[in-house]
């Protein structure tokens, strides 16, 4: 086998490893850490498929292991990580602690049809489940590292989280469209992506000047992402 068709699975492969580690630093209640094992994983998810194209070096194991591979850090790290934030407020006795954990099941379903649709070979029908686990995991990392905050305290609440798990679990099965983060041959940039990535350093500038940590800033971008292809959709 050649070189160049090990690699893009060599990276997906470390966004499987990263997963795995986020799920145990998340069942050992280090929730910053394992956010940031999220945030590897994304970075790897991005690579791998980078190097595909560039390598040419497209397989179907490639694609399996790729949907495996999002599954446990997308949707299982997730769904564990806003099930402990409830659990850690509420005892696991809870029964709403056990709600967050449906997006692990939505997110493979997402998965399983985004690997059989064909309408999605450039951009997406439904919430991504790396955007998906982003909102989560932001959410967690300000919940543990700044309790203190307006969007930490919402967390505290009993309906809140439970209430966002169903949300986004609707959005990953939904009909919505939603533009891709990543570029292809011949991509132009779009008014969407365009305001997008004006909220970047929008997003960082309020953070800082609220005294938030920077995972507040993650949040807020990836509701802007939800909140544009929505508006995009009503304009349609």
């Amino acid at each position: 086998m050649q070189i160049r068709k090990i690699i893009p699975n060599t990276i997906t492969s470390m966004n499987l490893l990263c997963g795995i580690v986020g799920v145990v630093l998340a069942l050992g209640g280090n929730l910053p850490c394992a956010f940031v094992m999220m945030l590897l994983a994304a970075v790897a998810d991005f690579f791998d498929g980078l190097a595909a194209r560039a390598l040419n070096a497209y397989s179907d194991i490639g694609k399996e292991l790729d949907s495996l591979c999002d599954n446990v850090s997308f949707g299982v790290l997730p769904a564990l990580m806003m099930a402990s934030i409830l659990a850690s407020r509420h005892g696991w006795s809870s029964p709403v602690c056990w709600i967050p954990l449906v997006i692990s099941v939505f997110s493979a379903l997402r998965l399983a049809k985004f690997n059989i649709d064909t309408r999605q070979s450039m951009s997406f029908i439904g919430l991504p489940t790396p955007a998906c686990a982003m909102i989560c995991g932001s959410l967690c990392h300000v919940a543990a590292v700044a309790p203190e905050c307006t969007l930490a305290s919402l967390c505290c609440g009993i309906w809140f989280i439970p209430a966002l798990s169903i949300a986004l679990s609707a959005l990953l099965v939904c009909e919505l469209p939603m533009f891709s983060m990543k570029f292809h041959k011949g991509d132009g940039l779009g008014i969407d992506r365009i305001i997008f990535l004006a909220c970047v350093p929008a997003a960082a500038l309020s953070c800082l000047i609220l005294g938030w940590p920077w995972s507040a800033a993650v949040f807020a971008l990836f509701i802007v992402y939800i909140a544009i292809n929505v508006v995009k959709a009503v304009i349609r």
